[in-house]
């Protein structure tokens, strides 16, 4: 099969749009974390944290990460089927109504319509809209699936559909509301259910959007990178079947010591800490596919993005069940700990991933070799030494602000009062401030990189070997 039948003006255009929306969440996650430090950046009353910080997480989560996965899935399925995309008419449709989407989630967000759900913030006009533009995607990937020439579904397959089939689920079941009008809705559960419900979501959206489909990608990509074939195919299909069973009961441990009947709280406790296994199951196919290769570490700089993303997913996935046990949630809960947990997540593992895919594909893409190895290796070090940094510093904060909000006088009061703490944060705040700039400067360079291969296009990608 010849690589011009292959639809890449898709994959192109998903891969444009994606780093504009992650370039726009790193902004304005800059912005926020500057605001923290100096509240006179709150610029009311549309620029203040409370309006941009869902703004910052939707932009991420949706523009960047999901916008980056449209575009792999795209890729990756016409070559692991051998076949083009089965409708390039509706992934037209889709890139555009995914932008349309995104930019009305950014202003209606902006102007402080937010059901106040942590991820689910859109409400239920743009719901319909993010329930449209999964439907098409989905029908087109899972069409060019079942039409394959290729009869074996490597595991990326498996993951990609669980994906779709995932996120239908959750996002259905938690978006059922009750309209009042065009931009306010109740939902349609209540009390300790609502909560269930939505924590229920959050944490499978991680699940079915921040896991599944990396390790989609992540699988892909690796071979790829190093040419020797994933370790354990069979192992990689075993820790599938494992997460999507487990994940799905896990979502209460975010409501550990809450009105939740502790029975719920026991099975999301029991089924995080098993999860360790499944997760730890990619992340040992990772390594030990680098049997005889780990000398592509120094050399080959994109498996330097995806070991090191595995790497981060593997302390995301022990830290994850460590926090699920009631005692150290107890402990950690609300404390900046928790934005150091995710950001590792989405800042080491996800984009870390999705920075060694798009630097795969921008060869095939636009029909030349990559800009600068050089300056995508120093790109590598900015993002890795800000997202440390970014961590670290708020582990530390974290656990400081924990044992001031536990420590008691003889009496039984509490030793500091709550802006005591809050005053004890600012250093870190500051810290937490300067990584993403330096972050923020890996992604300029990254946007540099791959703006300069296409616009030294030479030849048609048609021209390009096949990966």
């Amino acid at each position: 099969m010849k690589t011009a039948e292959y639809n890449y003006d898709i994959v192109r255009s998903f891969v444009n749009w994606s780093i504009l929306w992650g370039g726009v969440a790193v902004l304005v996650g800059v912005l926020i974390s500057f605001q923290m430090v100096w509240p006179d950046l709150n610029y009311a009353p549309y620029l203040t944290y409370g309006r941009l910080r869902p703004l910052h997480t939707n932009a991420g989560v949706f523009g960047w990460a999901i916008g980056s996965f449209f575009a792999m899935f795209y890729y990756m399925v016409q070559r692991l089927c051998r076949r083009p995309v089965w409708s390039a008419g509706l992934a037209r449709f889709q890139l555009w109504f995914f932008n349309v989407t995104i930019i009305a989630a950014a202003v209606t967000l902006l102007l402080g319509f937010n059901t106040s759900k942590e991820y689910h913030e859109l409400e239920w006009p743009l719901d319909i809209m993010v329930v449209i533009l999964w439907v098409v995607f989905s029908v087109n990937i899972l069409m060019t699936v079942f039409k394959r020439r290729e009869e074996p579904m490597y595991i990326s397959l498996w993951f990609m559909m669980g994906s779709l089939i995932g996120v239908a689920v959750l996002y259905l079941v938690n978006a059922a509301a009750i309209p009042v009008s065009l931009f306010k809705s109740y939902s349609a559960f209540a009390g300790t259910n609502d909560a269930n419900v939505q924590w229920w979501f959050g944490h499978n959206a991680v699940a079915m959007v921040l896991t599944l489909p990396p390790l989609a990608v992540f699988y892909y990509f690796l071979p790829k990178a190093t040419g020797a074939p994933i370790f354990s195919h069979r192992l990689s299909i075993i820790s599938f079947w494992s997460i999507v069973f487990m994940y799905l009961w896990t979502g209460a441990h975010h409501l550990l010591w809450t009105p939740v009947p502790d029975w719920v709280q026991t099975l999301a406790m029991a089924f995080s800490v098993m999860l360790l296994a499944p997760s730890w199951g990619s992340v040992i196919n990772g390594y030990l596919s680098m049997n005889g290769q780990w000398h592509q570490m120094k050399d080959n700089y994109l498996v330097k993005f995806l070991i090191l993303g595995i790497t981060f997913y593997g302390l995301q996935t022990l830290q994850g069940p460590s926090q699920a046990v009631r005692t150290f949630s107890a402990f950690i809960h609300y404390t900046d700990w928790i934005p150091g947990h995710v950001h590792m997540g989405t800042m080491g593992w996800v984009s870390m991933v999705l920075f060694a895919a798009i630097y795969y594909m921008a060869p095939k893409l636009y029909g030349r070799e990559l800009y600068s190895i050089p300056i995508a290796n120093l790109h590598f070090w900015l993002v890795l030494i800000g997202q440390l940094i970014y961590s670290v510093s708020m582990w530390i904060a974290g656990v400081m602000q924990a044992s001031m909000w536990h420590q008691l006088n003889g009496d039984g009061s509490l030793t500091y009062t709550f802006m005591e703490t809050l005053v004890e944060l600012y250093p870190y705040w500051l810290v937490r401030a300067i990584s993403g700039i330096i972050y923020l400067a890996g992604l300029v360079l990254f946007i540099y990189n791959i703006y300069m291969t296409a616009r030294g296009r030479q030849e048609s990608a048609a021209a390009v070997d096949n990966a």
